[in-house]
């Protein structure tokens, strides 16, 4: 098993015990490519749902530039939502799976298809 392999059943596994939910690891799987090398690195792996300029960085790079949403699609309730799901004391949030969280929160599968 190589390491991205590895992290991706960490992710699931993060899935089903923090959020209650049985992945798709298929899409989980393609998500997780899609963060590219920031996976691996152990800043960048995670996020902080607090941070104004990480939720920032969320709603421009990856909801509007990646998923193709639009600034009035209400992209800082589906952050605070997925906040939420993920817990908000949890302090250890992996990129790969908040955005997983994400892209089922707007529906977005069909840009992993």
């Amino acid at each position: 098993m190589n390491e991205r392999e590895k992290l991706i059943v960490k992710y699931a596994s993060d899935l089903k015990e923090k959020c209650n939910l049985n992945p798709n690891m298929e899409l989980l799987t393609k998500v997780t490519i899609g963060c590219g090398p920031s996976i691996y690195n152990s800043d960048s792996s995670t996020l902080s749902g607090s941070s104004e300029a990480e939720q920032k960085t969320i709603r421009d790079k990856f909801l509007i530039k990646k998923l193709g949403l639009f600034p009035e699609d209400n992209l800082d309730q589906g952050i605070q939502a997925v906040i939420e799901q993920y817990g908000r004391s949890n302090r250890h949030k992996y990129r790969a799976v908040f955005y997983y969280l994400l892209v089922l929160y707007f529906g977005k599968e069909s840009v992993y298809k």
